[in-house]
């Protein structure tokens, strides 16, 4: 990850910093605490006034896009072997530019070390996340805390309105680049902000969720050792409905340990 300064020239003042992950180039822009909508650069003003700091990553994409040439330019292919450029590039173009653009006195300068207040921010960020039943999801967050929010009440028209009624796209869901937002198949995008908020504190830790499963669940192979008994006498027993595989695969399945050890009591 790269971290540039945003600052204003005119102003004399920083107003935040872009942070950019290479590898999936994402954008994310991080506001400082003190603007407000009408000190804050312009097509983030919406965010603020809602205190919104944390810019979600297509707004920060937009911004970014907006300060540099377009890859639907005429003559893109001349552009970029005046630079020596093998492909297009966004974070490539800024920094050529210095982010500078003539509708307003922004520019951006890299810096070595992220500054406290995001450091602060990100200890809010996901680490992890897990769909539950019911629309529910449970994330893991930064600072240790774990939240389970129900998707059916959060203010997002498309996860009501979308992946709460398909739950092909309601399993997709993963955390996203830096751990700043859920997103269902890539494309539905839930900041970690609003689920920290919206989310209902559990007593339970990732900590406590992974000595759990590395306890509790166990595949084919611990299966028939625990049973005594042989793949194929296992199949049947799964088929008579002695105990339900959490997880199918063509090379074994998984089993809570409690359910196949249960089928042991008669």
């Amino acid at each position: 990850m790269k971290c540039y300064e945003i600052y204003d020239e005119y102003l004399g003042r920083t107003m935040g910093v872009l942070l950019y992950y290479k590898k999936v180039k994402t954008f994310i822009v991080e506001l400082e605490n003190d603007l407000d909508e009408w000190t804050s650069p312009f097509l983030f003003a919406a965010f603020v006034k809602r205190g919104v700091f944390t810019i979600p990553r297509e707004a920060s994409l937009l911004w970014v896009r907006g300060r540099i040439i377009p890859s639907t330019r005429q003559n893109i292919s001349s552009i970029l072997r005046t630079h020596k450029l093998k492909e297009y590039d966004e974070m490539k173009f800024l920094e050529l530019s210095h982010g500078r653009c003539c509708q307003d006195s922004l520019s951006i300068r890299e810096l070595s070390t992220l500054p406290d207040y995001v450091i602060i921010r990100q200890k809010r960020n996901l680490i992890d996340c897990t769909v539950l039943d019911d629309h529910n999801i449970l994330c893991f967050f930064a600072d240790g805390k774990t939240r389970k929010i129900d998707l059916t009440k959060l203010d997002n028209e498309d996860v009501t309105g979308k992946v709460c009624k398909n739950s092909k796209l309601l399993n997709s869901c993963m955390v996203g680049t830096g751990g700043y937002y859920i997103t269902f198949n890539d494309s539905i995008d839930v900041p970690a902000a609003e689920l920290y908020a919206a989310g209902k504190p559990i007593p339970l830790t990732l900590s406590d969720f992974i000595t759990f499963a590395g306890h509790n669940i166990i595949d084919t192979q611990e299966c028939c050792r625990e049973l005594s008994c042989t793949r194929q006498n296992l199949a049947y027993m799964t088929d008579r409905g002695l105990f339900e595989p959490i997880k199918t695969n063509t090379r074994g399945n998984l089993y809570l340990k409690g359910d196949v050890l249960s089928s042991r009591w008669g």
